[in-house]
């Protein structure tokens, strides 16, 4: 596809964003397990929360190739930042779309800004692939809400301000028995579990949230009673456009690893990047990650168009993020001994691409989706004909 102007530039600025501000940090993040807030400070400050969040709400007011070409270029830099500026915007979509104008004036303007640090609190221990399994549960009082249970693998457990949490309302009603609240992390009856240690992405927290009996008021509420989640899914599609565009900027910064590290590393008398087998690899790398990068592209074009997007959303995170872990695989090997040691960027890359297949979808469940919606719908097409846009339901 043709870039617009206005796509060109914020291409452009999350690069440079990316170049001068994120790569230089990362392998000391990625050591550390930091949370750089300095950086995300300085996102707010350009426009990189809430990239399709409307103006009139204080986002940028862009479209969702808007908001994949910058989650590419940030993954560039460092997939950690991107994984950010992905959880701001699925937390500014479901406050734009269902939150009364109180909820986003004191919640929504804040979390644009980087004032407050949000965490969106779906899993637990027997509800990952299968949400429908949630078992925290809200119960009516004469003031509000009573919110119980627990959820893990939370991103921003250790540090957010806010929860974005499912919850069941009805256990009798299935997956039309659940609701979302919002729920401030200092709460009475609110506790944090340990942070955990992670494989890749060690500058995105994670950790677990406990809640014993947490008082909420009425307004706490996001969106209707009973439709926590369709509401969570609908933001799912775009997280998996997110994922996917962040996999193939990890995938590409491998390739450009590898590309410059071929052109100087010597081995036989010449440069490696003058061997057959090795010019195979790098060609598949960038074959594959064009296809990604067009792939998770489209999705975005047809959820702009309005168009049923999920089936495109699905295959662009399942490949991207299967490529992502195949070709940082090659980048290792490219690099051989050094690949494999800490301190080398490839290196983390590989580590960084692995959850790119688990989170957002775990890609079994991406490949159920396009099964169920080749079978449901009986085309492989996810857009409408001449350009035409789905009418809504």
């Amino acid at each position: 596809m043709r870039l617009s102007d206005s796509h060109e530039e914020i291409r452009r600025t999350a690069r440079r964003f990316a170049d001068d501000v994120i790569r230089p940090q990362a392998e000391a993040l990625d050591r550390d397990e930091l949370y750089p807030a300095e950086i995300y400070q300085k996102m707010a400050g350009i426009g990189l929360f809430g990239i399709t969040v409307p103006t009139a709400l204080g986002g940028a007011g862009m479209d969702v190739v808007s908001y994949a070409l910058a989650m590419e270029e940030l993954a560039r830099g460092y997939s950690s930042v991107a994984d950010q500026c992905g959880l701001f915007e699925l937390i500014g979509t479901l406050l734009a779309a269902h939150g009364t104008p109180d909820q986003q004036q004191r919640w929504l303007t804040p979390l644009l800004s980087f004032a407050l640090k949000p965490a969106y609190c779906i899993t637990e221990a027997e509800a990952g692939s299968d949400v429908s399994g949630v078992k925290t549960f809200a119960e009516r009082t004469t003031t509000g809400w009573r919110l119980s249970g627990s959820k893990l693998w939370i991103h921003n457990a250790p540090i957010a301000d806010v929860g974005f949490v499912l919850a069941r309302t009805n256990k009798e009603m299935g997956k039309r028995g659940m609701s979302i609240f919002i729920v401030e992390l200092d709460r009475p009856g609110v506790s944090r579990g340990r942070r955990e240690h992670k494989m890749g992405q060690r500058a995105s927290p994670v950790g677990a949230l406990d809640f014993q009996a947490v008082d909420l008021g009425a307004d706490a509420l996001l969106g209707e009673e009973g439709r926590g989640f369709p509401i969570m899914m609908s933001a799912l599609d775009k997280g998996r456009i997110g994922i996917g565009a962040l996999a193939v900027g990890i995938a590409q910064a491998g390739l450009e690893a590898a590309l410059a590290y071929a052109k100087t590393r010597r081995q036989f008398g010449k440069p490696i990047a003058e061997f057959q087998g090795l010019q195979f690899m790098l060609a598949d790398m960038a074959k594959d990650i064009a296809a990604a990068r067009l792939l998770v592209r489209d999705a975005a074009e047809t959820m702009d168009a309005g168009a049923p997007a999920t089936m495109a959303c699905s295959m662009a995170k399942c490949f991207a993020s299967d490529i992502a872990v195949a070709q940082t695989a090659n980048a290792v090997q490219i690099f051989g001994g050094s690949g494999y040691i800490r301190g080398f960027e490839v290196e983390r890359l590989y580590r960084d691409a692995k959850i790119t297949q688990i989170y957002e979808g775990a890609n079994q469940i991406q490949r159920v989706i396009i099964a169920r919606e080749l079978l449901g719908a009986g085309s492989v097409s996810p857009r409408p004909r001449d350009g035409a846009r789905a009418q809504p339901t």
